[in-house]
């Protein structure tokens, strides 16, 4: 078996792995970074079938280029066609207004959707003399890690997350002989998760008592869900503005993947949806907003911190990972956004926490020792010398761009 990556594995960048298994091609994944430009895999080759796992854009970004190129059908979850769609829409627009390259059109979109082949947790199916499995991630809604039965077993893991969060449950190990496991966070541990929601609604509670606005920018696919359900607990006027409206509905019609599509239902009931110019004049003087763009990047987010950028009381609450160069890492690093060609600065406080969604190495190593494969391949992560530090019993590979490695 042939594997090899055309992205995204020497660091959290733009996914995209083949596998030459007899005379069968697959491919998992084909992403793309929405940096400051862009960032994009190398071009793949004729491939019989993708396999897309959940519906970040490092991961789904170039589908419809790939579907274009292979006209191959990609198997995936119900939620994740939907969300796919609606975010491949989304960086079309983003494209035309940053004028950045495009790789695909609005029609390559809809025939990507037209080429999805569903699949639910738990299903089997059989391909290239392989019988295919998928497995819940715990990642996001609709993520799902890939096993593959022949006469070895292969499972390919996507991002991971171990542990439960208030939206899904956390994922668990497969037994395998090949494990290629994401290593986003190889050396690096999460705080406990109840302590960070603690804090981080404490010091919302001190922005509203000083007369301020906690302004949350936050990705739309996951992160806003979890987050309305963590502020549902102090019973704020929370309003939710951006794509993580459309998304609330598109998990809220596919319950079964969720933890508890009741305590999703009401928070989301609870808070307040900016839906027009109107409305979110109303939001801005609410105690408290979720909006996008998580990184800052475009969105109407940036009405927002325009909006109260010279005020010290409001705070900007951080929710996510800060790709360098984006207005999030700006603003973080320099207290300044770009806005329409100016720097700004902004006097808002300005604070980070760690929601991740993603597996911290402690939780890796559990899960690949659960795993009990003889060979593991380490993707997606920019340390993974650390876990394959704690990894020596078994054989690892830990590949670069281009690399064809046999496993």
């Amino acid at each position: 078996m042939k594997l090899t990556f055309l992205g995204g594995v020497s660091k959290v960048g733009p996914l995209s792995m083949v596998m030459e298994h007899e005379n069968t091609t697959l491919i998992f994944d084909h992403g793309m970074l929405p940096a400051d430009p862009p960032e994009y895999p190398m071009r793949p080759p004729l491939v019989d079938l993708a396999f897309l796992s959940h519906s970040h854009l490092d991961h789904c970004g170039m589908i419809p280029s790939l579907v274009r190129m292979c006209d191959v059908n990609v198997l995936a979850t119900h939620p994740t066609l939907e969300v796919v769609e609606l975010l491949l829409f989304d960086s079309l627009k983003i494209a035309d207004i940053e004028g950045y390259p495009k790789y695909y059109d609005k029609g390559d979109i809809k025939r990507t959707k037209a080429a999805f082949d569903l699949m639910g947790f738990n299903s089997k199916r059989d391909i290239g003399g392989m019988e295919i499995e998928v497995h819940s991630a715990g990642h996001i809604p609709g993520s799902m890690m890939t096993e593959l039965r022949g006469e070895e077993t292969v499972l390919f893991t996507g991002d991971i997350n171990t542990k439960n969060s208030r939206l899904i449950w956390g994922s668990h190990p497969v037994k395998c002989d090949t494990l290629i496991l994401e290593a986003t966070y190889s050396g690096r541990e999460h705080d406990d998760r109840t302590e960070i929601e603690n804090e981080f609604l404490d010091d919302i509670d001190d922005v509203l008592a000083k007369g301020g606005q906690a302004i949350i920018p936050s990705f739309a696919v996951g992160r806003t869900q979890e987050l309305l359900m963590v502020l549902d607990d102090r019973g704020y006027d929370v309003w939710f503005d951006g794509m993580g409206r459309t998304v609330n509905h598109i998990y809220l019609n596919h319950k079964g993947f969720l933890r508890s599509a009741g305590d999703l239902k009401r928070a989301v009931k609870n808070a307040n949806p900016v839906r027009s110019n109107k409305t979110r004049k109303q939001a801005k003087e609410a105690e408290v907003v979720v909006t996008t763009s998580g990184m800052l990047e475009g969105g109407p987010v940036l009405h927002y911190i325009m909006d109260k950028r010279r005020d010290p009381n409001t705070g900007i609450f951080l929710t996510g990972y800060q790709v360098e160069g984006t207005n999030g890492d700006r603003l973080l690093k320099n207290g300044m956004i770009q806005d329409r060609g100016a720097t700004i600065p902004v006097e808002c406080s300005v604070k980070k926490y760690d929601f991740s969604a993603h597996a911290g190495h402690s939780q890796l190593l559990e899960f690949a020792h659960g795993c009990d494969p003889e060979k593991i391949v380490l993707m997606h992560g920019d340390n993974r010398g650390a876990l394959a530090e704690d990894l020596k019993e078994y054989e690892i590979h830990i590949p670069v761009e281009g690399e064809t490695i046999e496993v």
